[in-house]
């Protein structure tokens, strides 16, 4: 299963991942698939949404009968089960290819490897682990889902340069500037669900949308809300996005009953020392197939999420301004550590620039 010699491999490998990103597939795997015969590409495509069919299936057909002899690449296993699609194992065996390149095996315990058996029992020859971090890098979300039950957390926060995210009177409009504030709007179209907490609900009052993007759907706006306190007119409430209000199982019914006949869609969750179960909320928005959340809230509801270890990465942009205060808010509140030497460490900082912001990515520590 090693990496096959020589550099094209890589070539087209590439090719085929950057046509999966174009897919928005949750919660299927983003999948891109070129034929190549003679050196050249004869056919490639990728899987543009759950439903529709496979990278494999689109690349073989625009191939056509030159197809038989080939190579195929492909940025993850062939299907080999029957979901809202026939298995790909099936496609790609009666095309006549001669040699399958996979990045990486898929997770997924439906396929784990029996896709590539299936070919292999075909006299097919496979290869796996052609940029295999690349392709695990694009699915991370999807991976994250398959192997844990749980989604894949961004957090993103903007702050001043002394670390706060809004003014002591509650004003946080705008602490980037434009440029930073259109990369959020790409950002968030890149997620399935956007999380928040009521305070940020009730502060702001935003539309959590990706404003100025080509994306048919919004994403799932998801706002944390234990004791059921929002306004019904909410602008999280419009028609421009899905939203789920999630609540204590014991919050106020009579609350409870207004927002399902004003047509909210409620979930209630548990409770864990009297606030909203955060962990099983994740479990629970995995099971609805998200495979990624894009956490927006402020300081109390990040604070939470990281001591419950539910974050994976992080994007901090900080703007070159000074607001001071005691009482402005900062990106992560809650009770706080009492030793630096207790401190939650991040790795891998990477630096981006975005006008006269800058932006600080890193990730969190991770079990899996």
């Amino acid at each position: 299963m090693g990496k096959p010699p020589g550099t094209d491999s890589e070539v087209f490998m590439k090719r085929a991942l950057a046509l999966a990103a174009r897919g928005r597939t949750s919660p299927n795997p983003m999948v891109g698939a070129v034929v190549v015969r003679g050196g050249k590409i004869v056919g490639e495509g990728y899987h543009p949404k759950a439903g529709e069919s496979h990278a494999e299936v689109f690349a073989l057909d625009r191939a056509g009968d030159l197809a038989k002899g080939a190579d195929l690449y492909v940025t993850l296993e062939p299907c080999c089960h029957f979901g809202r699609t026939p298995p790909c194992t099936d496609a790609v065996i009666r095309s006549g290819v001669r040699r399958v390149f996979a990045a990486m095996q898929d997770p997924n315990p439906l396929v784990q490897g029996k896709g590539i058996e299936a070919l292999r029992s075909a006299g097919i020859e496979v290869r796996v682990g052609v940029l295999e971090s690349e392709a695990r890098k694009l699915n991370r979300p999807y991976i994250k889902r398959i192997t844990t039950g749980r989604p894949f957390v961004l957090w993103k926060a903007a702050m001043t340069l002394d670390g706060k995210i809004a003014t002591r009177t509650g004003d946080s409009r705008w602490v980037t500037g434009e440029r930073a504030r259109r990369a959020v709007h790409r950002l968030r179209s890149r997620f399935d669900a956007i999380l928040v907490g009521i305070g940020t609900v009730l502060a702001d009052d935003p539309e959590l949308t990706a404003r100025g993007v080509r994306r048919t759907d919004g994403p799932l706006r998801v706002v944390v809300d234990g004791n059921a306190r929002i306004p019904l007119d909410s602008k999280v409430f419009n028609s421009d996005a899905p939203t789920v209000l999630v609540t204590k199982r014991d919050a106020p019914e009579e609350r409870l009953d207004a927002l399902r006949s004003a047509g909210v869609r409620v979930l209630e969750i548990r409770d864990e020392e009297g606030r909203v179960d955060l962990g099983r909320l994740m479990t629970e928005l995995a099971n609805m197939g998200v495979n990624s959340v894009l956490l927006e809230g402020g300081g109390e509801l990040a604070a939470s999420m990281i001591e419950a270890g539910l974050v994976d990465e992080g994007l901090i942009f900080i703007a070159p301004k000074i607001i001071g205060g005691r009482k402005a808010k900062t990106p992560v509140e809650g009770e706080g550590i009492e030793l630096m030497s207790r401190a939650l460490g991040v790795s891998k900082p990477r630096v981006r620039r975005f006008g006269d912001d800058i932006a600080l990515e890193f990730q969190f520590p991770s079990d899996d």
